[in-house]
């Protein structure tokens, strides 16, 4: 029995040091699961019993206390990069065709690949859209519903760089 005490506490110490180390929340419920193995180690509890109380109490650690636990640790998270833009408005700089496979936004002064969320749809090159998730190198988009209905004949404005603006201003004076 001395070495399943031994067992279940370099388990335990292998656990804490690799929660430390990664900050992950994925081994501290197993450390848990192994605490309660030590305890039942320490009270000469057969091996079985204390394999199922590593693994039942690991499960049930896992289950109810991590979605408390990472909501808790992940309050404060701020979204970066590419997470930062789901839920942004685009630019459509080349039509959105999925049939076809092509089409390009920009988000930010970032030019990215785009595709509809909906195959069916078309989305014309200055059209304002939503971008709704990213996967990979792709923005997936849908046509932002407070500029539905606007299209660049009717007016809505062509994305230019600052140079074209200035060559587009100079030409007016």
């Amino acid at each position: 029995m001395d070495e399943m005490i031994i067992f279940w506490l370099v388990l335990l110490i292998a656990l804490i040091v690799i929660e430390v180390l990664t900050m992950g929340l994925t081994t501290i419920w197993f450390a848990g699961g192994a605490l309660i193995a030590v305890l039942a180690s320490l009270l000469n509890a057969p091996v079985w019993l204390q394999v199922l109380l590593f693994f039942g109490t690991s499960l049930i650690l896992l289950l109810f206390t991590r979605p408390v636990a990472v909501k808790y640790f992940n309050r404060d998270r701020i979204k970066t990069n590419v997470e930062s833009m789901v839920g942004r408005q685009a630019i459509v700089i080349s039509e959105i065709d999925n049939v076809h496979g092509i089409g390009l936004a920009t988000v930010g002064g970032q030019e990215w690949t785009a595709r509809s969320c909906d195959d069916k749809v078309r989305i014309p090159a200055g059209a304002v859209v939503n971008v709704v998730a990213i996967h990979g190198v792709k923005l997936i988009v849908r046509p932002d519903q407070n500029m539905e209905g606007n299209s660049p004949e009717q007016g809505m404005p062509i994305p230019m760089s600052v140079s074209q603006m200035e060559d587009a201003q100079s030409r007016q004076h």
